[in-house]
């Protein structure tokens, strides 16, 4: 398990990188003299990378060794962060995050299947769920930390410190990992008939959607919490930690009982979503209904990340690797559009519109997932 437990540790400072901006937008945006919605910008430009670089990337490298892809994906990651710390303008911050997102896409694409493929028999959703826990501790530890480096020291302090810690398990992953030959190797003419499955096309549409409407509220949590709860700045921070120790939860109960209800675990998690989207600025009035609502929120998103990627390795046995690029690249189409309609809305409505329009989309997304029930059963 050392080098699943290595791979985890990947996600979390991967993930920990994606989602950094969100604790750390108002910091960038007054450093450049920008808005909060152009620092958010960061993010869509991010996700629209890496959502249009999974697969072409993916189908380069789906021959090489992963074990060697992993490190060289870790080198481009802890490289592109140095420029990240020594950005002196919004424009150069921008082309690091866009190397960033280059290393983000390959990595997401083979680090799920590499997890499985090194855990032991019958230990799959286990891997599964150390990877995805990596995440979780990301909006835990990695994020507020982040977020805290950033007030004291300057964000710029927070990129360099993430850089030095992907060092840390570049050299870990080079002591766990064994060699791991490619075992999903596709060529483009045989994508559609990849793409000719209609619950694979199922679950890669739910997932753009949602995510859509999660990160129309999640990109611009910071100010929201700012402006239409009242929180200061230690309690945001703390909200944040409460949402990602949520996730470490959510990991915990899939490991455990998601092989016995994998259709509960898929309904509680796109409900769970909507109904905190639904309630989060309904609720704002009280610190405490907010902490409650963000609690369901980080439990439901991180159950839906883990029982949706799962999914996607039971629909496609063979050929993982492009699959899980694919659903990447879906994950990050929405992460983009979420992050861009929601700065659209912040910027020209009011921010405390976000939980609205997210809970709309998620609204839809229910619907058609009931409907679509109703007709396979």
């Amino acid at each position: 398990m050392q080098a699943v437990i290595a791979i985890s540790f990947a996600a979390f400072i991967f993930n920990t990188s994606e989602f950094i901006p969100i604790g750390l937008l108002t910091l960038i945006a007054t450093d450049f003299g920008i808005t909060e919605a152009k620092s958010g910008f960061l993010m869509s430009v991010y996700a629209w990378v890496v959502a249009l670089a999974s697969l072409p990337l993916m189908l380069t490298c789906s021959r090489f060794d992963l074990r060697r892809l992993l490190l060289f994906v870790v080198g481009l990651f802890i490289v592109s962060h140095i420029f990240s710390a020594l950005a002196d303008n919004y424009w150069v911050l921008m082309a690091s995050r866009i190397g960033v997102a280059c290393a983000h896409s390959l990595f997401w694409s083979i680090a799920t299947p590499m997890a499985v493929r090194a855990a032991p028999k019958g230990k799959e959703s286990m891997a599964i769920s150390f990877v995805i826990v990596g995440t979780s501790v990301a909006l835990l530890a990695g994020l507020p930390l982040g977020r805290v480096i950033g007030l004291y020291f300057g964000w710029r302090v927070s990129f360099l410190i993430i850089g030095i810690v992907a060092f840390l398990v570049f050299l870990a992953l080079l002591k766990t990992l064994p060699q791991m030959p490619s075992g999903g190797a596709i060529s483009l003419r045989s994508l559609p008939q990849l793409l000719k499955t209609p619950k694979l096309l199922s679950v890669y549409g739910i997932t753009m959607c949602l995510i859509t409407a999660h990160f129309i509220a999640y990109s611009y949590i910071e100010p929201f919490l700012a402006q239409n709860a009242h929180f200061s700045r230690n309690a945001i921070t703390a909200t944040l930690v409460i949402f990602g120790v949520m996730g470490i939860v959510g990991g915990y109960l899939f490991s455990k009982y998601h092989d016995k209800y994998k259709e509960t675990f898929l309904t509680f998690a796109i409900f769970g979503v909507f109904v905190a989207l639904l309630l989060l600025k309904i609720l704002s009035f009280s610190s405490f209904s907010v902490v409650i609502v963000c609690m369901l929120w980080g439990l439901s998103i991180t159950m839906f990340g883990l029982a949706f990627q799962a999914k996607v390795l039971h629909l496609v046995p063979v050929g993982t690797s492009v699959a899980m690029s694919i659903f990447s690249g879906i994950y990050n189409v929405g992460i983009g559009s979420g992050a861009y309609f929601g700065g659209l809305i912040t910027e020209y409505l009011n921010v405390g519109y976000i939980s609205y329009f997210g809970a709309f989309v998620a609204f839809c997304v229910c619907v058609y997932y009931m409907l679509q029930k109703r007709f396979q059963s």
